[in-house]
């Protein structure tokens, strides 16, 4: 039986991912792809009122902590 000859596999096996990728590059050639536009304002934040935000509120320790002073 005889031998089988390999010398030649690592030229194939190149070629043939080069020609994949030829093969991709022309189909990709054609599509479109989705552009954002670029926004030309920063987005602003809703100004809504809270009710604690206007006041003050007192922050008091947790029970489990020392009193520090």
């Amino acid at each position: 039986m005889p031998q089988l000859d390999t010398s030649t596999w690592p030229l194939t096996i190149t070629l043939m991912i080069l020609a994949l990728f030829c093969i991709y590059q022309s189909k990709m050639i054609n599509q479109t792809m989705i552009s954002i536009p670029p926004q030309d304002k920063k987005p602003t934040k809703p100004t809504t009122q809270l009710p604690w935000e206007t006041k003050w509120t007192k922050i008091y320790l947790p029970h489990s902590s020392p009193l520090m002073s």
